[in-house]
């Protein structure tokens, strides 16, 4: 049985016991399989009230801790979680499955897969759902957008990343394609004119007050962060909130 990254995990009987070490991850199995999460980090936030062993960061997990629960399984991401962390998880036998999530194809096969053969418990109803809003073309001509992932250094949504594509396929062109996420200083974002710039909660908390040299020069519009970085069950309603703020 292969990952999203081509790694061979070989043959992996229906995990009992799993560690999520990405947010949308643990929402999306918590969801899914209920009882099977023995472990996430600190930035799982959803669902609410989920009571595992938390394991630090994204970037910087636990690994002790997570040898001491001895997962039969941990779900990692290429982009989320480093290299470094998957190959000493794996040089301890533990089995990591690493998915890869650049576009919103991408993220509904690699979910399907996920439950479907790894999990053993089929499609969800909620990938269904999410399927089904997502194949439909969209309903608004393109709008010129821009989206800060961080400040202080300033980083931006680029070209060829999964919130890129989200953006694309509810009717907006990102004006920033430099690279996948980009540090520009909001002067070289400005110059491209976009005619919105949304800015998430999270990961960094962006408010109109604290980027005024965004929100005095362009409209400007506050969206919960889980619509574009979140893919799992938050796709459901991810694209209405995108389209509500055009």
């Amino acid at each position: 049985m292969y990952d999203d990254l081509g790694f061979d995990l070989g043959s992996v009987t229906p995990p009992r016991r799993v560690v999520s070490l990405v947010p949308s991850l643990t929402e999306a199995l918590a969801l899914t399989v209920p009882g099977i999460l023995i472990g996430a980090t600190d930035w799982c936030t959803h669902p609410a009230g989920l009571t595992v062993k938390r394991l630090r960061g994204t970037k910087n997990p636990d690994l002790d801790g997570i040898r001491e629960l001895r997962p039969d399984l941990v779900v990692a991401n290429q982009e989320e979680n480093r290299r470094a962390d998957v190959d000493r998880l794996r040089a301890a036998g533990i089995p990591v499955w690493v998915t890869r999530i650049d576009s919103v194809p991408g993220a509904l096969d690699s979910m399907g897969r996920l439950f479907s053969e790894v999990c053993s418990v089929g499609v969800p109803g909620w990938l269904d759902r999410a399927q089904t809003v997502w194949k439909a073309p969209a309903q608004f001509p393109p709008l010129r957008v821009a989206v800060p992932v961080w400040k202080d250094p300033w980083i931006w949504v680029g070209a060829h990343t999964y919130p890129d594509d989200v953006l694309r396929r509810s009717g907006a062109h990102n004006v920033v394609t430099a690279s996948r996420y980009p540090h520009l200083d909001p002067g070289e974002v400005l110059r491209h004119h976009p005619d919105l710039v949304l800015l998430p909660d999270e990961p960094y908390p962006f408010t109109r007050d604290n980027c005024p040299e965004l929100s005095s020069a362009t409209r400007t519009v506050c969206l919960p962060g889980r619509a574009l970085f979140w893919y799992g069950p938050a796709m459901v309603d991810a694209r209405k909130a995108l389209t509500d703020c055009f």
